[in-house]
């Protein structure tokens, strides 16, 4: 085994992992695809023949003879479903009028964690099995468990599969109570949060959903003349009739085709991100020489020339619920002075169904000098089409896309049940606690470790025992394994619109990201890399038995080795590249880590994937950490902001590099510079140097130190017996 043939088996290992990434990217679903014959007998087998798509939400009716038995609709249309990482699923899905599923099909997805390793005919199986399905019984998938009638979730994609579940119990149920089945839920008119079309300005103040209120210098005079009854009164103005005082717009923004509109998709998301469940959002824009916020209210907090009044109730504008519109997306609308949005709290009553009005308050001197208040108001009412319930479940056509993430997480929030990622971090409570409970361990030993080091018997076997446990329970057994997945995926994240309800759908991992930005900013990537994740522990764990067996290790020269370094950082920066473009095709090339062949399929997969992660454990056994030191994408991403640690951690004495080399020949990575310096790009936070740097029988400037103490010692010692 020579260096050469190390370098040619990563520069291999690359070739073979492209390949594969070629292989395994997913060919994409036809769009226009219809329910035809084939998919009619798989999802409703009794069926003869299936209606147009229509209604609010989307559904065809399913007929046999000339009776009708059920509803086929695509979750995507319903839900808008997307899987763990956003991505969209499409599944069509057939249910009784009783609301019993007949059968459900994969359409199209392009979930990442699905699209390798994962065979496609697990993954049709698992669709299949919710047949027979009563959408009103609860229930969650589950490894080995058959809760509710649902079937076993996928081994080693658990929150891929309680996704897919969750989207199509959550469609059946849409379909049902907008329908009225006679099992189902009862419809009941709501709010319509979920269907987008586009349309422009006009449009929108076309049919209602925007209403408009023009006040000018006369209407405000002849107003105060008439509805003020103080005689004699004279107001101050010099202004012609005709001229414009205030001009006010105002509408209900929490449905989509409303908000998705003025805002456009992404400033939207964000605003919905920013409100609860319940909440609504009321937009107003206004023109003219009269401000409807005024300028009170930045130290108040209170705006107090606008007010909503509904029935009874005065809901009074705060600033803590203002979010100010820079610039509206929707085509075609007027130049406006100011604009702005008003999220009204669900604790304030505010019923988005029922009528409404906008008071505009105006106060006015008089030449007398006393004060008028007067109200002008803009009324408002939720136009038709945005009502779903009994009128919904008349068959009409319907038009428009639905906002893919947006919907499914409203649906979420919104339905009586917790939502997906509460589910899941109940569900997990013990393996949460065991986890805290590990980390919690790591904190001591990273807070004390000079303690540690300096018990030579004792630092060893606790860093075994650590990677073992990291190895068998946070790897194996809870499938915790960071990936540069996650990164990638947040990243996207922040590009495309940032939810954290898809970053918590797994508490586990969610819990270590955090652990580890956290360590980050004190010790480095070395936490990570070097005691919490289970590939790298089982590398290590490898090798130690390697060197147990006297295999021989090889020595990479330094020159060398840190040319090799950027390897890493060149795949990472590829993979980042192509996430800009693909997603997909990015997760498909991060098979370049074989954390997901070794780690959460246990080795159960195609042999290719598993000679590659074969390969890379038989490098490590003669080069300690091989895959970390030159290939691991995720090590170079955690490498980016490992020099922003606020503290030096490891201890260095000023012989390091110059009179002594120990530790540089020891370090097990190679982190260790000539000259003595710790890389902290490289440093895997192992100890190792720190138990030489404490060790007095190792260390030469502590070998040094002893031996002159015991010469001194000898020397008094001399001097004493001849003295006696």
């Amino acid at each position: 085994m020579s260096v050469a043939l190390a370098a040619r088996f990563g520069v291999f290992s690359l070739c073979l992992l492209l390949c594969l990434a070629m292989i395994a990217v997913p060919a994409r679903a036809k769009q226009g695809e219809r329910i035809g014959p084939e998919t009619l007998s798989q999802v409703f087998p009794r069926a003869d023949r299936a209606g147009s798509m229509a209604g609010k939400p989307l559904a065809a009716s399913v007929f046999k003879g000339g009776a009708r038995i059920g509803y086929i609709f695509s979750t995507q249309d319903v839900v808008g479903s997307v899987g763990f990482s956003g991505q969209p699923i499409d599944i069509v899905v057939g249910i009784t009028n009783k609301g019993v599923i007949t059968g459900a099909k994969l359409r199209s997805h392009n979930e990442p964690i699905l699209v390798i390793g994962i065979p496609d005919q697990a993954l049709r199986d698992f669709v299949a099995g919710f047949a027979a399905v009563d959408i009103h019984q609860p229930g969650q998938v589950r490894e080995g468990s058959n809760e509710g009638g649902l079937p076993d979730a996928i081994s080693g994609a658990t929150i891929s599969s309680a996704v897919i579940s969750d989207s199509i119990i959550r469609a059946a149920r849409s379909v049902a109570r907008s329908r009225g089945l006679p099992e189902g839920a009862k419809a009941e008119v709501r709010l319509d949060r979920e269907t987008f079309e586009p349309a422009d300005w006009q449009e929108l103040r076309a049919d209602g959903s925007i209403t408009h209120m023009v006040l000018n210098y006369g209407r405000i005079e002849q107003a105060y003349r008439d509805r003020v009854a103080i005689p004699g009164a004279e107001f101050p103005g010099n202004r012609a009739p005709e001229d414009l005082y205030s001009e006010l717009y105002t509408a209900l923004i929490t449905p989509p085709r409303v908000g998705q509109n003025l805002l456009g998709a992404q400033a939207f998301n964000r605003l919905l991100s920013k409100m609860k469940p319940n909440d609504q959002a009321i937009f107003i824009a206004g023109n003219g020489i009269y401000s409807y916020k005024g300028a009170r209210y930045r130290r108040s907090g209170l705006f107090d020339r606008i007010q909503i009044v509904q029935g009874d109730k005065i809901i009074r504008l705060v600033k803590k619920h203002y979010h100010f519109v820079e610039r509206l997306k929707v085509a075609t609308a007027p130049q406006l002075r100011e604009t702005g949005v008003f999220v009204l709290p669900s604790d304030t009553g505010f019923d988005p169904l029922a009528e409404w009005r906008l008071e505009l308050l105006v106060s006015r001197e008089t030449k007398q000098g006393g004060l008028v208040h007067l109200d002008f108001p803009l009324s408002y009412s939720l136009p038709a089409r945005y009502r779903l319930g009994e009128a919904a479940a008349e068959e009409t056509q319907a038009s428009g896309q639905v906002d893919r993430v947006l919907v499914y997480l409203q649906q979420q929030l919104t339905e009586g049940e917790p939502a997906l990622w509460l589910r899941n971090w109940r569900d997990r409570a013990g393996r949460i606690a065991t986890l805290l409970g590990l980390l919690a361990i790591l904190s001591a030993i990273l807070v004390f470790q000079d303690n540690l080091a300096r018990r030579q018997r004792l630092y060893r076997p606790v860093r075994l025992v650590y990677l073992t446990v990291t190895l068998v329970w946070i790897g194996w057994y809870a499938g915790a394994q960071l990936s540069v997945i996650n990164v990638l995926t947040f990243v996207q994240s922040l590009l495309t619109g940032f939810r954290w309800e898809f970053f918590l759908l797994d508490p586990l991992i969610f819990i270590l990201w955090g652990y580890v930005a956290v360590t980050l900013l004190f010790w480095g990537r070395g936490v990570f890399c070097g005691w919490l994740c289970p590939f790298g522990a089982l590398q290590e764990l490898m090798n130690e038995g390697a060197r147990l067996l006297r295999i021989p290790q090889i020595t990479v020269p330094f020159a060398l080795h840190e040319r090799l370094w950027p390897i890493k950082h060149i795949i990472f920066l590829g993979l980042f590249a192509v996430s800009l473009h693909s997603t997909v095709l990015a997760i498909a090339g991060s098979e370049v880590e074989p954390f997901k062949t070794a780690v959460s399929m246990h080795f159960v997969r195609h042999w290719p994937f598993v000679v590659y992660v074969g390969g890379l454990l038989f490098m490590g056994l003669f080069i300690e950490r091989f895959f970390c030191r030159y290939l691991c994408p995720l090590g170079a991403a955690l490498a980016i902001p490992a020099r922003l640690r606020m503290f030096e951690w490891l201890k260095r004495r000023f012989q390091c590099g110059r009179e002594c080399r120990l530790c540089d020949v020891r370090c097990t990575v190679q982190a260790i510079h000539p000259n003595g310096s710790i890389n902290p790009n490289e440093c895997i936070h192992c100890l190792a140097c720190q138990a030489n740097f404490y060790d007095e029988r190792t260390c030469p400037p502590l070998v040094a130190r002893r031996k002159r103490q015991e010469e001194r010692a000898a020397r008094q010692a001399a001097y004493v017996e001849r003295a006696s």
